[in-house]
């Protein structure tokens, strides 16, 4: 007789993987800060509005995500928002305290856009396995895949551009052609590391 697995994630899973998403993609937010970096989708706006306005990054990630979590309940469901809610919540903390607790010495930009690159994209699936998101530009790429039928990634590549071509206005353009390196190397680690068809848990 063949042993059955569950593919569901208990609740000290979700926990756990939500915490370790979290504190990875805080961490990569806290490297691009540093270095005055940006990277693409709601992050991004966050961090190119807090370079423009002098505002603070948490702030302004936390207001701007408000009106998406409507669209999340519309189209994902009641799970995914309170988990999507509670992910951009500890990010908003996270960030905010960061200043008392980490400190940089050196680092270079290509290094750290690559570093932080590469721990945002494993931040994220681990978000993306338990249900959960940063929010903002990815719920409304799927609502309107699902509403009208526009691709999610033609949605998130236009913000990107969009994000990335409104940067050279407000960062170096240095800055903005190593912000484009993390953000490639991101989607590099998600594109490679997360596939339904070898990971089966939901």
């Amino acid at each position: 007789m063949t042993e059955q697995h569950s593919t569901e994630h208990s609740t000290f899973e979700d926990i756990q993987g939500i915490v370790s998403g979290t504190l990875l993609a805080a961490f990569s937010l806290v490297i691009l800060s540093h270095l005055g970096l940006i990277t693409g989708q709601t992050a991004g706006v966050a961090l190119l509005l807090s370079y423009w306005t002098g505002w603070s990054f948490s702030l302004i990630f936390f207001v701007i995500n408000l009106p998406f979590y409507a669209l999340a309940m519309l189209r994902m469901g009641r799970e995914f928002t309170i988990k999507t809610f509670i992910a951009v919540a500890m990010i908003t903390v996270l960030t905010a305290v960061a200043a008392d607790h980490i400190r940089f010495d050196y680092i270079t930009p290509a290094v750290g856009a690559v570093i932080a690159g590469v721990i945002a994209g494993t931040g994220l699936i681990a978000l993306f396995r338990h249900k959960s998101s940063l929010g903002g530009i990815g719920i409304l790429a799927i609502y309107l895949q699902d509403t009208f039928g526009f691709r999610a990634g033609y949605t998130q590549l236009i913000v990107d551009v969009a994000i990335f071509g409104l940067a050279f206005l407000v960062i170096p353009a240095s800055a903005v052609l190593y912000s484009f390196l993390g953000a490639a190397v991101v989607n590099m680690v998600i594109a490679v590391n997360h596939r339904t068809d070898r990971y089966i848990a939901r």
